[in-house]
């Protein structure tokens, strides 16, 4: 009871609502859809088959929208902490980026453009609790919006991490939010993807329906490979409203159907199980299968007598597997069983050692194959008994895609990394098989509540407690140095050794998504001569104030198109030093340009120079006379 009078309207809207649901989208009438279902005669817009919804115009224009960010490393908050952000490749060539993963992923997309073999992302299912980025009003300019939330940098640029919000169910625009929350993020990503790449996404009844809408506009129906159902739950809720929802989805697409394949699972001791040798046949265990088939031509049918006089014909409406020619080759051959009388129907025998060396999933996921709930619970207490984590997925599951989407040195993605379950899958997965697989982890540093567990302990953000989990699945994977003592690293929890001689893709670099060290030119804010000569002046030195080199070095490799763990090596000169980026591919200078360092650069015989302009120090002469020289030797020749 709230004290006012009574909502005519919205009674007459739920009136309508309840005698003509499809008219409504959003809890908003569709004009269109009511005057369509009262037999109105109209020309729909866009008349045909497609996915719409409030704001998807913005989303392209938020995906056309390029990016001046950069990531940075942070060599303190990797693992080991002495890593360099010089020196060369970190072991494994593990990478977690902290920052907002839309323009993470923009950041992204020229370093590692058609590099990713599978992607797997936990993303917000929209169940009205979950909080993600997105647009909350549709009406406004893009300008208004960005005046209004006031949250920019010192150039006037958004800092998306103020748009973090929980999208709330009473939201007129409760599934538009979300749509246009993914759709830019998933576009993103397929662009990342290889060619015989492959995404799985966890979802739940909330949204499941308009993921495979938009899953299907970016990566085409055609490239649909599977909806995953995932026992997550054993038992029933009793207090649940209808029914007990026991199951998740995982959708599974392709970039492209005509060169990719999943893997066969490996084979293990339980799924041989079924192989006996009950005749001891001296070709080793097998199993029996049925003659018959289910589809065949009437015409095919015949009826068989054996030289044991036992007769054969498939069941009716059903059709013979092989010829009778070829039933008599495997009678001769010993591959066929009549049971332990030896007059039962025949059956083939199927050898262990002929079979795939795998088997083929399947749609349905089961607790006992690849995890539940409480499963990934305790295997997150496990290496984190010191903060609590809502809703982790079991590694077991992680393993079990993993092993249908990658081989052992392929890059993995995710980009709502949560806790980093990725990330542990990825290793045990490796300790494992021997493989060298390495993961790239993403996630916003979302504020954790104080009066949280993990707030407490210390952990201040999301990705802090994804970043602790990594270090210390890594103590537990890296063998002890001694008696007594933990693993290579600090912290070591449960160390135990790897099976192989060498652990391999242990040790992780951080990066954080910043500003550019660079300036950039804002014409959009010139509307006069004076403040183009305001701009000039400024510009006079491009690089920002305070800007660090190792900052700037890692910028200028992503922004050239190498990946964050290319090979960089800091080379001392008569003269100074530079960066060799990729066995000296590229060469790049930060600290002095002279003749001297140029004529040591030019024995290199790269294919790129980089160079701050202002290191060149309004020597004219030297800046051109380097130019040439790069030209005759064919080096193309860049000043920032």
């Amino acid at each position: 009871m709230d004290g006012q009078s009574l909502d005519i309207l919205s009674e007459k809207l739920a009136k309508l609502k309840e005698l003509y649901p499809e008219a409504f989208t959003e809890d908003k009438i569709d004009w269109e859809k009511l005057q369509t279902t009262l037999g109105a005669q109209i020309n729909l817009s866009q008349e045909r088959y497609h996915l719409n919804w409030a704001g998807k115009s913005e989303v392209f224009r938020v995906l056309q929208q390029r990016t001046s960010a950069t990531l940075i490393p942070v060599p303190e908050e990797s693992f080991p902490v002495n890593v360099s952000p010089f020196g060369g490749e970190t072991e494994g060539a593990n990478v977690f980026i902290e920052g907002e993963n839309l323009e993470v992923l923009k950041v992204l997309q020229k370093s590692y453009f058609g590099k990713i073999k599978m992607i797997y992302i936990d993303p917000p299912y929209n169940t009205g609790n979950d909080s993600f980025i997105y647009p909350d009003r549709f009406s406004e300019s893009k300008d208004e919006y960005l005046k209004r939330i006031g949250d920019k940098d010192e150039e006037g640029y958004l800092l998306k991490e103020g748009m973090f919000r929980k999208n709330n169910k009473d939201s007129g625009h409760y599934h538009s939010n979300w749509l246009s929350m993914m759709y830019p993020r998933l576009y993103l990503a397929r662009n990342l993807l290889r060619d015989d790449g492959v995404i799985f996404v966890s979802i739940d009844d909330n949204e499941v329906h308009n993921l495979r809408m938009i899953m299907n506009e970016i990566f085409g129906e055609e490239n649909f490979v599977s909806e995953f159902i995932w026992n997550k739950k054993s038992g029933r809720q009793n207090d649940a409203r209808f029914v007990s929802k026991n199951h998740e989805y995982i959708l599974c697409y392709c970039k492209s159907e005509e060169i990719f394949d999943l893997n066969l699972l490996p084979r293990t001791a339980e799924t041989n199980e079924e192989f006996e040798n009950l005749d001891e046949d001296k070709r080793g265990d097998w199993i029996h299968r049925p003659l018959h088939a289910k589809s065949g031509k009437e015409s095919s049918v015949y009826e068989i007598t054996f030289p044991n006089s036992v007769s054969w014909r498939p069941p009716k409406g059903t059709y013979p597997r092989f010829s009778k020619e070829k039933l008599l080759e495997l009678f001769y051959d010993n591959r066929l069983w009549f049971g332990k009388e030896g007059k039962n129907v025949p059956r083939y025998k199927r050898f262990l050692t002929e079979v795939k060396n795998g088997i083929i999933t399947n749609t349905l996921l089961f607790a006992k194959e690849v995890g539940n709930t409480q499963l990934a619970k305790e295997e997150y207490r496990k290496i984190m008994s010191d903060v609590n984590f809502d809703n982790p997925k079991p590694v077991t599951l992680l393993k079990y895609l993993l092993n249908l989407g990658s081989e052992e040195d392929d890059l993995i993605l995710d980009f709502f990394a949560g806790s980093g379950t990725t990330a542990q899958a990825v290793m045990e997965l490796n300790k494992e098989d021997g493989g060298n697989r390495k993961f790239i982890l993403v996630q916003l540093p979302e504020k954790t509540d104080e009066s949280s567990e993990a707030y407490k302990a210390g952990y201040k953000t999301i990705a802090e407690i994804c970043k602790e989990r990594i270090r210390r699945v890594i103590n537990r994977l890296t063998p002890p140095l001694s008696k007594g003592e933990g693993g290579l690293f600090s912290n070591s929890i449960e160390a135990s050794p790897p099976s192989g001689e060498k652990q391999r893709g242990l040790g992780f670099k951080v990066f954080k998504l910043a500003p550019s060290n660079f300036k950039i030119w804002r014409s959009d804010i010139i509307e006069n001569t004076e403040e183009l000569e305001k701009m000039m002046n400024i510009f006079d030195d491009q690089v920002k104030p305070n800007a660090e080199k190792e900052n700037m070095l890692y910028e200028l490799i992503l922004k050239s198109g190498y990946p964050l763990t290319v090979e960089t090596l800091h080379a001392a000169s008569q003269g100074g030093s530079y960066y060799s980026i990729n066995n000296n591919e590229t060469i790049i200078l930060l600290d002095a340009v002279n003749q001297t360092i140029i004529d040591e650069i030019l024995k290199l015989n790269p294919k790129n120079i980089i160079a701050l302009d202002k290191l060149f120090a309004g020597n004219d002469q030297l800046k051109t006379n380097t130019a040439l020289q790069m030209k005759d030797a064919n080096i193309e020749f860049r000043t920032v």
